[in-house]
């Protein structure tokens, strides 16, 4: 064991017992059955203004954050944000994150695409997710390395979000460069029921949703089973199992909670597709040149942890699943095709825990927060194999070993004066991983670290109107697989082996204007530098460079409650996105969208009725280096409608009002039809899910 990784583990212990020991000393105390703010997140209540008779309307958008945010882009969403909104899929509970947009390519058990702030987020690789404070990003996945898969996440039992852009926050760490976001759950339902959704393009859900009292605590628990064959010409035949249980009571001065996660999902997909073949009559605009695409999958998760007023310590455990069956060239082999599976079983442990404390230092008042995470995944496969009709003939990569990051990280916050504060914190980050390939040249082990500084500064002009600036250092992973691998998997040649740490830095410039809870408007102008994009490419099984980048934008977000029963929200965001130490002519990003801009509005009446309206533009992005193809834009609209009746609720969901033809996910790279003489440089589509009606009925009990 190296002095670093002694240095961290222990570290880690000691927060662990420091925080516990305030507990063991206490008796068990009643619990409540309220759920609050995480201890690191602004502690303003929900407002109250919002009751109306026996209901209460909570928008999470109209939380107070001034005086307690580090940036302007940083926010809480949830509560009546996400009751209110109708969504196609689960991976759109990132939507409320303003600039940010989750599309999908491949079926209803694959991990969203994400985009935000100019990056191409691909299935997670700059963005870090977690639920109730547990990680969620694979490292060495076999698709894409930082895999943020949310599907298995119930959306009516995610009672808000978090989220944090940028480098600047000390507890963010692995993939958070452009964003990081915590999904919390409740801990008691707001009611008890049981739904069925049915929708014409034959997709179904059914649903069971509630809480009771169980000893001194609350058990909350959800259970889902969605299955149908969607509206392409392949039938998606998903068969999707989700479930959820969370036990929560107060024990002595601390707040105890346990949860357990369960997902199951098999399904088939109809991927981008050849434009070409669209426009030849070959296939429909829904149809699929491979019918054997999409995969099966299986997570299951469990946490527990304690929360004090000062502290907080979490652990859990994860078991993970996944085939995923892909041909994205079609038949560059004319003989066998080009399909393949990448193929993986793992399990992961973990634990984090930290400590919060205020000193008066000097005379002034200074926050500190001091933390520590660690995390280990054992791998037995990771492997890509190519595949006949899901059948798999030959060996591309089969790894497993094991990858091992750990961290400790904090930050003080010092009020200069009751306007002035600034934030000064810093991580540092080790890994260890070891693999075995059956390559034996790509076998090995090895470990790395990891400083990242971070700074911001807050000053409040007014109690109203309040300005940030924030810089720091912040990184992503590589596969650590990429770091280990000397030979190409399919010729044989040499490669150079990647660097583990893939350093980013930025900043950001901002403000937030919020002079009541019925109103608020934040704008951010950011920038960020990565030294390289160069990842681990899990459909080649080997490592592909990329030149150092370059992002710069502005972001701006509002919200705006006029009348008790009428909100609206909208954001917008403009990005610049270029290679650096290239020649101008070939110097943009694929794929890095260039605005995404969205509007809703929210009708929620005393009398149980609720409305809502929300529209979505995607911007055109580069699709090659030299912006000669390019994406087109893609605008959708959504609206849903629903009375609550006491013990029944009814509720029509209209998904693609408009009936959109535009195209959800769009690529420019070479493929080859069967009977074609050579490969063709060609735009790969997958469109927008076309109009559809889901009808929602709801029995309370």
């Amino acid at each position: 064991m190296t002095t670093w990784t002694r240095v961290l583990m222990g570290g880690a212990s000691a927060l662990a017992l420091a925080a516990m020991s305030p507990a063991l000393a206490q008796a068990p105390a009643a619990p409540t059955a309220q759920s609050g703010p995480a201890a690191d997140e602004p502690q303003s209540a929900p407002p109250a203004s919002d009751q109306k008779g026996d209901t209460v309307v909570i928008f999470g958008r109209s939380i107070e954050l001034t005086g307690e945010a580090q940036s302007a882009s940083e926010g809480i969403v949830g509560y009546a944000d996400f009751e209110t909104r109708p969504l196609l899929r689960p991976g759109e509970l990132v939507e409320v994150i303003p600039g940010m947009v989750a599309a999908q390519h491949s079926g209803g058990g694959k991990a969203n695409q994400y985009f935000l702030r100019g990056f191409n987020l691909d299935h997670g690789t700059d963005f870090a997710g977690s639920i109730d404070g547990v990680p969620l990003n694979q490292r060495a996945h076999p698709h894409m390395n930082g895999y943020l898969d949310i599907n298995f996440m119930i959306p009516e039992l995610i009672e808000k979000v978090q989220f944090y852009k940028g480098t600047s926050y000390a507890q963010n760490g692995d993939f958070s460069a452009a964003g990081a976001a915590d999904f919390a759950t409740y801990n008691t339902a707001p009611s008890n029921y049981v739904e069925l959704d049915a929708s014409d393009d034959a997709d179904y859900r059914t649903l069971v949703v509630g809480s009771t009292g169980v000893g001194e605590g609350t058990l909350l628990y959800g259970a889902e089973y969605e299955f149908g064959d969607g509206p392409f010409d392949r039938p998606e035949d998903l068969k999707k199992y989700s479930g959820l249980v969370k036990y929560s009571a107060d024990w002595g001065n601390a707040k105890f909670h346990a949860e357990l996660i369960g997902y199951d999902n098999t399904w088939f997909a109809t991927d981008q597709m050849p434009q070409r073949a669209v426009q030849s009559g070959l296939i429909s605009r829904f149809g699929t040149l491979d019918p054997d695409l999409g995969g099966d999958t299986y997570r299951y998760i469990a946490s527990a942890g304690l929360d004090w007023e000062n502290a907080s310590l979490l652990v859990y455990g994860e078991n993970y699943h996944l085939h995923l069956y892909n041909n994205p060239t079609f038949f560059l082999d004319q003989v066998n095709g080009d399909e393949f599976v990448q193929a993986t079983d793992r399990s992961s442990v973990g634990a984090r825990g930290q400590i919060r404390n205020t000193f008066d230092i000097g005379g002034f008042k200074t926050d500190t927060r001091l933390g520590a995470d660690i995390r280990s995944d054992f791998i037995d496969e990771d492997g890509l194999f190519r595949t006949i009709d899901r059948v798999p003939f030959q060996t591309i990569r089969n790894d497993d070993g094991s990858v091992t990051l750990a961290d400790i990280w904090g930050d003080a916050t010092t009020h200069w004066t009751d306007k002035l504060r600034t934030t000064i914190g810093g991580r540092i980050d080790h890994i260890i991983y070891d693999f075995n390939a059956i390559q034996p040249e790509n076998s090995g082990d090895g470990s790395d670290t990891k400083w990242s500084p971070k700074a911001s500064i807050a000053y409040a002009f007014t109690d109203d109107f309040e300005a940030y600036g924030s810089y720091g250092y912040a990184f992503h992973t590589n596969d650590a697989r990429g770091a280990l691998t000397h030979v190409d998997p399919v010729t044989g040649d040499p490669v150079v082996p990647s660097p583990v740490f893939m350093e980013s830095r930025g900043g950001e410039i901002g403000v937030r204007y919020q002079p009541s809870s019925g109103f608020n408007v934040s704008a951010s102008v950011f920038e960020l530098n990565l030294d390289s994009e160069l990842i681990f490419v899990g459909d080649a099984g080997t490592s592909e460079p990329s030149d150092p980048t370059k992002r710069s934008g502005i972001e701006v977000a509002g919200f705006w409650q006029p009348l008790d029963w009428l909100t609206f929200d909208t954001s917008a965001a403009w990005s610049h996105s270029r290679f650096q130490d290239v020649p101008s002519g070939a110097d943009r990003i694929p794929n890095a969208v260039e605005f995404v801009g969205s509007l809703g509005a929210t009708v929620a009446t005393d009398n149980g009725w609720e409305a809502s309206l929300r529209a979505r533009y995607i911007g055109e992005a580069p699709l090659i280096e030299d912006n000669s193809v390019r994406g087109d834009p893609t605008f959708t609209v959504n609206a849903g409608v629903s009375k609550d009746f006491g013990p029944f609720y009814v509720g029509l969901d209209v998904l693609n009002l408009l009936d959109s033809d535009d195209n959800e996910i769009q690529y420019f790279y070479e493929s080859r039809l069967l009977g074609e003489p050579a490969p063709v440089e060609d735009l790969m589509i997958h469109p927008v899910h076309p109009r559809s009606f889901r009808l929602v009925l709801r029995a309370k009990y």
